[in-house]
């Protein structure tokens, strides 16, 4: 058995939408959970399975897996006909792997440094910067209109979600603007909104 514990329009929304580009909405159960709110509303919830009591966070028959990218890893593996991962042998599977963990590693510590203002020499030699980041996607779409070439994967979902909920923050790069503009007109990307709107107000009063 599958549970999603979810905050609408949160961090785990990318893994809603994720289940519905993956045609497994019927096959796991998603629980609504709150979470503390910038604006001051909502709070940790003793439902939530979450360590730090955050989400996303998904139980499969027990175990307990959090974090986004770890999720995203784990629902792609496990169901691999869905198509929008790199089981072990396919040939995209390194580079997969690899942007997966770039997200986290690299290009979130440099879009919240940027929001928040922040530059030092010790984060530029850790995370890089906003031009390497830039760069680096560029490349990636020079090559097709994915990440993974012709293939929309779970990492196209992951490393285009911070430009979707700030389209502030998006580079300015025709390339990436386009890439962006792409995913959020798939129907999944607009279900999720759909989603979390109808369960919004349950978890933020």
């Amino acid at each position: 058995m599958l549970t999603f514990f979810h905050a609408p329009r949160s961090r785990s929304s990318r893994i809603r939408t994720l289940l519905t580009e993956m045609d497994l909405n019927d096959r796991v159960e998603t629980r609504i959970v709150s979470i503390p709110r910038q604006e001051g509303s909502g709070g940790p919830d003793d439902a939530n399975p979450h360590p730090d009591r955050k989400v996303p966070a998904l139980i499969h028959d027990g175990a307990l897996v959090t974090e986004t990218s770890a999720i995203m890893l784990y629902l792609t593996d496990l169901f691999p006909e869905a198509g929008l991962g790199a089981p072990i042998g396919d040939p995209k599977r390194a580079e997969f792997l690899t942007w997966l963990a770039w997200y986290g590693d690299v290009m979130e510590p440099v879009i919240i440094a940027q929001a928040a203002g922040l530059d030092h020499p010790i984060l530029r030699a850790t995370f890089r910067g906003p031009a390497e980041m830039t760069a680096r996607l560029e490349a990636a779409l020079a090559r097709g209109p994915w990440l993974l070439g012709d293939r929309y994967s779970a990492a196209d979902l992951l490393c285009a979600s911070p430009f979707l909920w700030f389209p502030d923050a998006t580079p300015d790069s025709p390339a990436i603007r386009d890439w962006v503009a792409r995913i959020g007109a798939r129907p999944a990307y607009r279900r999720t909104a759909e989603m979390d709107e109808a369960d919004l107000p349950s978890v933020t009063a």
